[in-house]
């Protein structure tokens, strides 16, 4: 008896609650003016004291007030008062659980919303947001495209200046042709018109910051501020590399630190979230910007981004025959253009990535390409050979090799020539330092070596270096440029009468040409002199270069 009356007790609580009533019932801890004291404090207003036609209203939480006579019926005695207040507890408990269910009914969920007033919640949205916003799902995606959207962007962001005059009738006209044109348009006509006309800012933004040129180097005067922490910090200007998986997953990395040079960009990637070896395939080297880009404020790291891609290396390549250096931690490997791996010896295992760029287009390469093709080189003019009989002259060399902003060698050799006759095996050979000219030797200043560095450790490979090479031709334009990471091999003891030590020797090939070095080390001084530079030119860069027939 006592559990059944603790149920019905129970119930009887629960239907109070939810029909937000007194405990007392319908008629219970009246206030004055006719208000019944509600939860926390609240008061139902009540028309006469709890009689007539509005006794029986709605209470808090949209519920229905319990019928006159429930507190009357509760609180009777005898059988039919009993089995009446059974069926009034049920009936409140019942509308107790419906009333508990009806607030999760009504959930507002954006995917539910009609299309209709997703539109007008976009339209408020700016482009940056309004991008974001396409990329949640493929519904949002369409509706992000809305022309008219896209068209308000347009002509708010890229509008012709204000006048004072009033406008005719003929622009209005043209105004209000150009406004019906644009449900003509196919879905997203205006957003590739919004983003083509922002990156052709970009362009022009670019184009004046490289047009005034360095007549000793080639290259833009303000290629490095350009790349500097200060213009990336506003252009938004980054690397990345993408590692590509054999089951078509991608890694995305960001650079962990930058090193600007005097003729190259050196970009390290190190961590401790490396994916296995094992399961890539290659890898993509890309120069990220902002979509938009806002010289008022920083540019957010969340917004769209720009892909452009510079390189693609092959992982597979990370041969011995790639190998150009070891220490007790680590081997390094050579990608071709100018990309150097380092793994971990007992691992295995991806220790750092560092990427070597020459000045020479590396803005545009870095800016304009896309996230799948590469920045492609305006088509070239060939220049007019004045006397193509007496071969090359004129030409211009700077050399920089360097490692950990430490400059092993800074040289600038100029006028350079060759006759047409030293052409071999379609080369032709340049000499820069004649082994058998003691006064055109140079010293190497400094502990010739490669310094690595990762989170964790750190070291210094010797015998390796970074190469960086431009080559102007007879009208200072650059005609061949590199930046890549060299070695230095033994190449047996000197036989050369002015020098008694051991020869070494420094080999680059890519496909404009070659770079031979050789050097003697001096044991009395402990340091490498470079007594041989020679420089092989491909005929078919120079016939392309100069409309000539070599």
């Amino acid at each position: 008896m006592a559990t059944g009356r603790g149920r019905l007790l129970q119930l009887y609580w629960r239907g109070l609650q939810a029909l937000r009533l007194p405990p007392g019932g319908v008629g219970a801890a009246t206030g004055p003016d006719g208000e019944a004291a509600g939860p926390a404090g609240f008061r139902e207003r009540r028309s006469g004291g709890g009689e007539g036609p509005d006794a029986e209203g709605r209470g808090a939480g949209g519920c229905r007030r319990a019928p006159r006579g429930c507190s009357a019926l509760l609180h009777g005695k005898g059988p039919g008062a009993r089995s009446a207040s059974r069926a009034v507890l049920n009936q409140c408990a019942r509308r107790g659980k419906h009333c508990e269910q009806r607030p999760k009914d009504r959930l507002v969920s954006l995917e539910r919303m009609p299309p209709e007033i997703l539109l007008k919640i976009f339209s408020y949205l700016d482009a940056v947001t309004l991008l974001c916003t396409g990329c949640v799902n493929r519904r949002f995606y369409h509706l992000a495209n809305d022309n008219f959207i896209w068209f308000r962007i347009y002509t708010t962001a890229f509008s012709p200046k204000r006048c004072n005059w009033k406008v005719n009738s003929a622009e209005k006209t043209a105004v209000s042709m150009k406004s019906l044109s644009v449900e003509d348009k196919e879905a997203g006509y205006w957003k590739k018109e919004f983003i083509t006309k922002q990156r052709a800012s970009v362009k022009a933004v670019l184009a004046q910051v490289l047009q005034p040129v360095n007549p000793d180097t080639g290259l833009p005067v303000k290629t490095k501020e350009a790349l500097s922490f200060s213009f990336s910090r506003i252009s938004g200007l980054c690397w990345v590399i993408i590692l590509k998986a054999k089951n078509g997953q991608e890694y995305v990395m960001e650079h962990t630190d930058v090193s600007v040079h005097d003729s190259s960009v050196t970009i390290l990637w190190y961590g401790k979230n490396w994916p296995q070896l094992a399961m890539l395939a290659a890898l993509d080297l890309c120069g990220v910007t902002p979509v938009f880009m806002d010289r008022s404020k920083a540019p957010s790291k969340n917004g769209p981004r720009w892909h452009s891609l510079i390189a693609k290396y092959n992982l597979s390549n990370l041969t011995e025959s790639t190998m150009i250096g070891w220490d007790s931690l680590i081997r390094i490997f050579c990608l071709h253009p100018g990309l150097l791996v380092g793994l971990w010896k007992r691992e295995e295992e991806l220790a750092f990535v560092m990427a070597n760029l020459h000045f020479h287009h590396l803005v545009e390469k870095s800016t304009l390409g896309s996230a799948t093709v590469p920045y492609e080189l305006p088509p070239h003019t060939p220049l007019l050979d004045d006397h193509p009989e007496y071969g090359l002259h004129g030409y211009q060399l700077h050399v920089d090799m360097h490692s950990g902003g430490i400059f092993y060698l800074c040289g600038t050799f100029r006028n350079l020539f060759t006759k047409k006759g030293s052409i071999e095996n379609g080369y032709v050979k340049l000499v820069v330092i004649r082994f058998k000219n003691n006064t055109e030797h140079l010293p190497l200043i400094g502990k010739f070596g490669l310094s690595w560095r990762t989170d964790v450790f750190d070291g210094c490979i010797k015998s390796c270096s970074i190469m960086d090479v431009t080559l102007l031709d007879e009208y200072g334009k650059p005609f061949w440029c590199f930046s890549s990471p060299v070695c230095m091999r033994s190449s047996g003891p000197s036989d050369g009468p002015n020098f008694l030590g051991q020869t070494y020797c420094v080999d680059y090939v890519d496909s404009e040409g070659k770079v031979h070095v050789e050097l003697v080390w001096i044991k009395e001084t402990e340091e490498y002199f470079i007594v041989s530079l020679v420089l092989y030119l491909r005929t078919a860069k120079i016939n392309q270069w100069f409309g000539t027939a070599y």
